[in-house]
């Protein structure tokens, strides 16, 4: 067959969706735009000229954009979701260099990378999922490519030091274009975006789907100086952007006080269940500053089947690098955290 022989050497992305009732597993908001909001929406989507191709690179929602964090539209690029972006940036500066990652880290950043041929390395975090600064640095100064940091880090849910990071971007700055996976970032109050400023190689990566809400819409988009936008918008593929996807992300920035109160809420949950926690002895529960918890059991695989039949979606992590026994919970309305925490003590006593 003509396929290229890299794609047959790489896994699909693999995930098994379960008939849950309480779906507590792929790290989305809870929360649905109210009743009202939605009726708006829908509104306004019956305007959208579907006959029509939609603006060739999303002009107006960059715009909006800008105008909703203080930044210049020409130095973003917002994409049918970040997982496109990230294959974009591989494009742009991966192929024929390196991939440089951590691992356990978000899966896609290998995935693409293994599917279009590119040098992917991953380097282990350390204790306590610390960075390995020293490999990385060394990695840095040897290669030339793309190196992908996602802070906070997923799966484990963890923050990298600002220290650090500026130090990795100083090691980057000559034959690498760095990417801060800020998919998270709301949920920790972190924005790495005043580094781009300094370090013209430098991008930050974020998205709708999580404190935004929007998931199921597939928007992304990266902020970068004005000049290597220019450069990354030509591996965006034209109008690939819809024009109902378009709507709905600027229908949500025209309503940032909802994004605040759904924000706020998750994180009040995160914290009582950061408490509850504290009560069962055999769980190792790690600190989090995203939107899940990753914990460790001695029996995951049970576990996680017996959530199942309390129709309760989680998510298995332990088939990852340094994650044995380990699962994953999003966090969720306060009654669906009750009827985890419940569901929890059921099992585990």
């Amino acid at each position: 067959m003509a396929l290229r022989s890299q794609l047959g050497l790489v896994p699909a992305y693999h995930f098994s969706e379960k008939p849950c009732s309480i779906k507590l597993d792929q790290n989305e908001s809870p929360f649905d735009l109210p009743e009202d909001l939605e009726l708006e929406l829908f509104d306004r989507l019956k305007k959208v000229a579907l006959n029509r191709y939609p603006e060739l690179s999303a002009h107006t929602l960059r715009q909006h954009l800008a105008n909703y964090l203080g930044w210049s539209a020409e130095g973003i690029v917002i994409s049918g979701g970040s997982n496109v972006l990230i294959q974009a940036l591989i494009i742009a500066a991966g192929l024929g260099q390196q991939v440089l990652t951590v691992k356990p880290s978000f899966s896609v950043y290998g995935l693409e990378a293994n599917i279009l041929g590119a040098d992917f390395i991953e380097l282990p975090l350390g204790e306590n999922f610390s960075l390995p600064k020293a490999a990385l640095v060394s990695a840095l100064k040897k290669g030339k490519g793309v190196f992908f940091l996602a802070n906070p880090a997923a799966p484990t849910a963890n923050l990298f030091s600002q220290e650090d990071i500026i130090e990795l971007a100083e090691a980057a700055k000559d034959n690498w274009i760095m990417v801060i996976d800020e998919a998270y970032h709301q949920f920790s109050a972190t924005d790495y975006s005043f580094l781009i400023k300094g370090f013209p190689q430098l991008i930050c990566l974020r998205t709708f789907s999580k404190a935004f809400g929007l998931a199921g819409a597939r928007l992304g988009y990266a902020l970068m100086q004005e000049a290597l936008a220019e450069q990354i918008q030509k591996t965006i593929l034209p109008f690939s952007v819809s024009g109902l996807q378009l709507t709905i992300g600027e229908f949500m920035l025209e309503h940032p006080k909802l994004t605040e109160k759904n924000l706020g809420l998750i994180l009040l949950e995160r914290e009582r269940m950061a408490q509850a926690f504290k009560a069962f002895k055999n769980i190792t529960v790690f600190p989090s500053q995203t939107n899940f918890f990753l914990f460790r059991v001695k029996d995951a695989e049970g576990l996680y089947n017996g959530m199942l039949k309390h129709n309760i979606c989680i998510r298995r992590q332990d088939h990852l690098p340094m994650l044995e026994g380990c699962l994953r919970v999003s966090v969720g309305k306060p009654e669906e955290n009750d009827a985890f925490l419940s569901a929890l003590t059921s099992l585990l006593g």
